[in-house]
């Protein structure tokens, strides 16, 4: 399967020897669908941390794994005691208790959220897992205990370049922070919004869309936001962290616009020519200059 910027890997454009790219993945559930890192991983320009407290699914992840995968049993969060409520549906587990007046608004989810049972979990915080240090992408989906985790991991966001977390705009969980909450957080972190990836939205009952109670209509419900570092203070990263940068938004986004930026923020510093080759072999549209 192709990377999500090409046929071609981003080291294979510029031609430039890197460094892995260092990612951490909590919520890796395999379930899903393929990571936007896959394609860097198997091409042996990123290495994963990933963090999966679900038995059967970290035994599928440590079967799968390759060279450059760990993965971990924690739940991740605040370093306290939690109650981890067990869904009907996997992907909605969670350390939040689901809210059943919203999920009652959609099609499905009163029966994907019914809590099955629930068990007490000790979390863990990112910053003080050592084997996170350094991450330069970070992906979260552990179902509205996103912003616990951002707020304890405060140490790994230095060194983060770019930030997919999972987030609502309506509470699916009872007490769970909405999209401008993490937003708010992670601006004040020097993180800007880059592009949702992708929105998702659903019908509200009993309207249902070709039968279809995943269908999309007039309310966003959730979505995958991919934040990066502010483009207006890229003068704040090293090379190697433009490099890094570059490599991530192309490879797993598809970002050619604002990888070109990284390049050539990374040329102005080291008096390189990157940019110009990742545009002639990207092949890629952008405006004129004035």
């Amino acid at each position: 399967m192709a990377q999500h910027g090409g046929p071609a890997g981003f080291r294979e454009l510029i031609g430039v020897a890197m460094d892995r790219v260092r990612v951490v993945d909590i919520g890796a559930n395999p379930s899903d669908a393929e990571p936007p890192y896959g394609g860097m991983l198997r091409a042996g320009a990123a290495e994963v941390v990933g963090f999966e407290p679900n038995p059967a699914a970290l035994a599928v992840l440590e079967a799968r794994r390759g060279p450059q995968e760990r993965y971990f049993p924690h739940a991740v969060g605040d370093g306290a005691r939690h109650t981890l409520h067990i869904c009907q549906a996997p992907g909605m587990t969670s350390l939040l208790p689901p809210d059943p007046a919203v999920l009652a608004l959609f099609h499905g989810f009163p029966d994907w959220g019914r809590v099955l049972a629930t068990e007490a979990v000790e979390t863990v915080r990112l910053d003080d897992v050592a084997e996170t240090a350094g991450v330069q992408l970070l992906k979260l989906d552990i179902q509205g205990a996103e912003l616990m985790v951002l707020r304890h991991a405060t140490a790994r966001l230095k060194t983060t370049l770019v930030i997919q977390a999972e987030v609502e705009f309506l509470p699916l969980y009872e007490g769970q922070p909405l999209f401008s909450e993490v937003e708010l957080f992670l601006r004040g972190h020097g993180f800007v919004l880059h592009r949702f990836f992708p929105l998702v939205s659903r019908a509200y009952r009993p309207v249902l869309v070709n039968n279809d109670p995943y269908a999309g209509l007039s309310q966003v419900v959730w979505a995958d936001a991919v934040f990066v570092r502010d483009p207006l203070r890229l003068d704040a990263l090293a090379p190697a962290e433009l490099l890094a940068g570059a490599a991530i938004l192309h490879d797993c986004y598809g970002s050619a616009d604002l990888a070109y930026r990284l390049l050539a923020a990374h040329d102005a510093r080291e008096g390189g020519a990157l940019a110009a080759r990742y545009l002639a072999a990207h092949h890629a549209v952008l405006p004129r200059a004035a």
